[in-house]
């Protein structure tokens, strides 16, 4: 049980409907209904009499709405009485796609920790919709996903731009393809591909970038840093964006380089994403800056 999911509930009994709940808490609808089930299904009580009309309390719910707001109560008096220390020590929870993790996030953390010293920082390695979904409810402070140029954010997230790359071929040096300085489609149906799995940006590029043709053998995996240990292994090529591979360790090592693809535009957007609230807790707020300067010098090429 979560503090947030209590003020959810107490949100919907003082506006009266889970859709003006979430106008005010800038959440979606959907978010917060799944929020509600997850209390009412750990308390064993239906909370929310739905109607087609739209969600209110329900008897069960107003009963223990006093114990609710108690509870609330308690917490606020809490967090007045740590007061400051609460917002600077609380962990800070970033879910993660795997991108850019040692150009960006691994010295961001490293940055923010030397100035934070009791605050934890939790990464999490998730598909994009799960850190949506964590954002959303208030599982993850912040998120990094990418995102194809051109997609739509959602609504209920804010969300910053951090670094804007091209998809490229991650292979072995060793690998015949290495001797060329670009790749086409052509060569990726040629070759054993590690793909990423449903769920993952680079999942629907590589799709469309095929367009219903399938390579000589695919395998699927989560996240950029297994597809990059995977190549390095010689079980074939994966296709990332530039500022996933670029400075990798693999590559310093000498295990791995990697080449544009042929007449290829499109560019990966790395977006810093977190929910629509008032007040950030400080620490989050001091995570996201960090991440913000450490992207500039990266674009600048410093």
């Amino acid at each position: 049980m979560r503090t947030e999911q209590l003020e959810y509930i107490a949100a919907v009994t003082r506006l009266g409907s889970l859709r003006r709940a979430a106008e005010e808490l800038r959440l979606s609808q959907p978010a917060l209904s799944e929020t509600v089930r997850n209390l009412e299904r750990e308390l064993g009580v239906d909370l929310l009499e739905r109607k087609r009309s739209g969600a209110t309390m329900s008897a069960e719910g107003r009963e223990l709405l006093p114990h609710i707001i108690n509870v609330l109560d308690a917490v606020d008096r809490l967090r007045s009485a740590a007061g400051e220390q609460h917002r600077i020590s609380r962990m800070v929870r970033v879910g993660t796609v795997n991108a850019a993790t040692v150009p960006l996030l691994i010295p961001a953390v490293r940055e923010f920790r030397a100035g934070h010293p009791v605050t934890q920082v939790e990464v999490v390695g998730a598909q994009q919709t799960d850190i949506h979904r964590a954002l959303s409810e208030g599982g993850f402070d912040l998120g990094l996903v990418n995102h194809l140029d051109g997609d739509d954010v959602p609504a209920d997230l804010e969300s910053t731009e951090l670094l804007r790359g091209r998809p490229v071929v991650c292979l072995r040096p060793d690998s015949p393809l290495a001797s060329r300085t670009v790749l086409s489609v052509t060569d990726l149906l040629d070759t054993p591909l590690i793909a990423m799995r449903s769920g993952y940006v680079m999942h629907r590029y590589v799709h469309r970038l095929l367009d219903g043709r399938a390579p000589s053998f695919s395998y699927s995996t989560d996240g950029a840093e297994m597809g990059k240990l995977m190549v390095a292994e010689g079980l074939g090529v994966t296709v990332l964006p530039d500022f996933s591979v670029v400075d990798d360790p693999l590559v310093r090592g000498g295990a791995l380089t990697h080449r544009p693809l042929t007449d290829d535009s499109t560019r990966v957007l790395l977006m810093l994403q977190r929910r629509r609230a008032d007040p950030v807790p400080r620490a989050v707020q001091d995570l996201h800056d960090v991440f913000v300067a450490r992207a500039r010098v990266l674009a600048s090429g410093n």
